[in-house]
């Protein structure tokens, strides 16, 4: 379990150091990330991280890359971590037990 999430986090880390590696060319996306592409409606935020978590999950690469692709690695990692947030606090009320329950239970980690 732990090497999926290392695995998925080596891969989050090369795609955001590649995102800051590259330059914008004439303009091509706005700073907030947004294409501007006329008529053509860009994922918010959410959309990509839930895209990008199942795509991880189920090691999609090309999917990977694409949903990783519409928001800025900063905001795609806020998106993650919000989805995580929400993920655990379902399972926990679906559980009846605490997120810190569940959390470490989904990591391995003995109850504390």
């Amino acid at each position: 379990m732990f090497g999926r999430i290392r695995e998925a986090y080596g891969r989050f880390r090369r795609f955001r150091d590649a995102g800051r590696a590259r330059s914008r060319a004439d303009g091509e996306r706005r700073p907030d990330g947004a294409s501007r592409a006329a008529g053509k409606r860009t994922p918010n935020l959410f959309e990509a991280a839930a895209a990008y978590v199942s795509a991880c999950a189920e090691d999609d690469q090309d999917r990977i890359d694409e949903a990783a692709g519409w928001v800025s690695p900063e905001a795609l990692s806020f998106g993650v971590n919000e989805l995580a947030c929400r993920a655990v606090i379902a399972l926990a009320r679906e559980r009846d037990e605490s997120p810190r329950a569940v959390a470490r239970a989904l990591l391995g980690l003995p109850a504390g």
